[in-house]
């Protein structure tokens, strides 16, 4: 993986809610998956700001609906991961698997 393409935390929740969500991850899906599971208030423009970011990166791509078949339907813009984003969310999960292998992480910290 290039320097510089590394993850972030908010990075892998969306694309793992992307992986979840299949061919229904648009930005408003997006963010009711991960504000679902991590119980956090997320901000619609961090998402699709977080969604612009990995198109650019090569690691979700976009496509745009025709518009609702009703008064002032519109577009909506659906995101799926491919198959560079995949490595890449696979690269960071082992990231984080090699540095806590070996390690009580739940008992380190309460020890603190």
């Amino acid at each position: 993986m290039p320097k510089g393409d590394y993850l972030g935390e908010f990075e892998q929740l969306v694309l793992l809610a992307l992986l979840r969500l299949k061919d229904r991850a648009y930005g408003v899906t997006v963010r009711r998956e991960i504000q679902g599971r991590t119980d956090r208030n997320v901000a619609i423009g961090a998402v699709y700001a977080s969604l612009e970011r990995l198109e650019r990166k090569g690691y979700v791509l976009a496509t745009v609906s025709q518009p609702e078949p009703v008064p002032g339907g519109r577009a909506k813009k659906y995101f799926r991961i491919t198959r560079t984003g995949a490595d890449a969310l696979k690269h960071a999960r082992e990231m984080m698997r090699r540095m806590t292998d070996g390690l009580a992480v739940d008992a380190e910290l309460d020890a603190i």
